[in-house]
This record gives structure tokens, sequence and C-alpha cells, in this order.
């Protein structure tokens, strides 16, 4: 039982409000050192999880990678795309990625995409544009934040739901491994991800319409921040 100290080491961190990183790593150190292993095989230990679960740690090179992009004008470059395409509104863009996602994420590829691979990159910058030019006119701050929200929900929505059409997919094989072992049934992974469709699209029908509504949101915000200010009204917020 004493192993179980580690623990104690791990709520200790949180209380004090230390760096979760140091916490985890002092915590699985001082519970191999009282499970009786050596400093070379807690070592071995730290190492063997780190190549089992690999993926975890992927953002320790993407994070990286999306800075420099960014730094040398991704962002920018997002911006002026949107900008050359006339009618499309931040909602009608994010309504298109919300389907891009689902769909992806149906197949099996959800790494595509992801809030730091490109909603904080592309899908953000250019719902941004979008949005400013079919106002005409700048987003406040608290407009803006909001446009970010929106395109969040959009991939989480897109691949929340569209994952489970995947027949592969992690959710689907531990929900259909727990129900035959438990209740003794025989469910076939291909029966919960035909069941799943019919969710998805009820889905993407909801949020897309919520993501179309948001246009007008923008427009009516737009028009009262201008009135409470006694700025000129954006072009078509009064209509």
């Amino acid at each position: 039982m004493i192993v179980l100290l580690g623990v104690v080491v791990v709520i200790l961190g949180f209380v004090t409000r230390r760096n979760p990183v140091l916490v985890v790593g002092v915590a699985g150190i001082v519970t191999g050192l009282l499970g009786k292993m050596n400093p070379l095989e807690v070592l071995a230990a730290f190492g063997r999880s780190f190549a089992d679960s690999r993926s975890v740690t992927v953002y320790a090179i993407v994070l990286p990678v999306i800075g420099l992009l960014e730094r040398y004008g991704l962002r920018e470059q997002a911006r002026n795309l949107i900008g050359r395409l006339g009618k499309l509104s931040a909602g009608r863009f994010l309504t298109v990625y919300l389907l891009v996602r689902q769909v992806t994420a149906a197949f099996g590829l959800n790494s595509i995409g992801g809030p730091a691979q490109t909603v904080r990159p592309l899908v953000a910058p250019m719902a941004e544009a979008a949005a400013e030019r079919s106002t005409g006119a700048k987003l406040p701050d608290r407009l803006r934040e909001k446009v970010r929200s929106y395109s969040a929900s959009a991939d989480t929505v897109g691949v929340f739901f569209g994952e489970d059409c995947f027949i592969a997919i992690g959710s689907i094989l531990l929900i259909t491994g727990f129900v035959n072992s438990t209740y003794h049934q025989d469910i076939e992974p291909t029966q919960l991800a035909l069941w799943a469709i019919p969710l998805a699209v009820c889905a993407f029908l909801i949020h897309g319409a919520r993501l179309l509504l948001m246009d007008k949101q923008l427009e009516r915000e737009m028009a009262q921040a201008a009135a409470e200010h006694d700025l000129p009204l954006p072009e078509g917020a009064d209509k």
C-alpha cells in the first residue's frame, strides 16, 4: 500500500498549484522508488510509457511548427484567401468546415484537423475575415471571441459525431467489447456505426443551423454596438 503515496504527491502538487508535468513526473519517480525499482528501471518505465503513448505528445512537435507558420504570415494569408470569396459569410464557411470535418472523421481521418492544427491558425482567422467583410466593419473583441468559439465548436461537433461512423474508432470498439463481455451480447461494430449515421446527420443539421444563424446575430450585435457608440451602421446591418 505504501506505493499509493505517489497519489498523495499528485494531490499535494495540484493543491499547491505546481506545474502538472512536474507533479506527475515526481509522482511517477516516487511510486517507482517505493515499488523497489532502481533509478534505471524508473527511467526505462518512463521511456516505455512515452513510446507506447507517443501520439499524446505529438503536440510538442505540432505547436512549434504552427508557431513558425503563424510567425511567417499563415493567419494573414488565410484572411486574404477568404477575402477573395465574396459571398461566403462566416456562418456559411463554418458550416462547410463542419461538413468536411464530419465526413473526414467518418473515414477515420481525425488527425487532419483540430484546435491546434487547423482552428487557431486557419479556420478562426478565415471566419473572422468573412464576418468582417459581411458586416462591413471590424469586429469588437467580444464578437471576435464569439466567432472563434463557433469555429472551435464546428471542429469539435464535427469530429465528435463523425468519428462514431468509423467502425475502427476506439469508442466503438470499447462499447462493443464492454457490452459483449458484460451482458453476453453479440454486437458488431458495424451495427453501432450504422446507428451513429442518423445521429451525425442530426448533429450537422442542428449545429449547421446555429452557425448560419450566427451571421444574423453578428449583424444585429454590430448594429447595436454602432448605435451605442454613435457610429455609422455597418453596410447591410439595417436590413
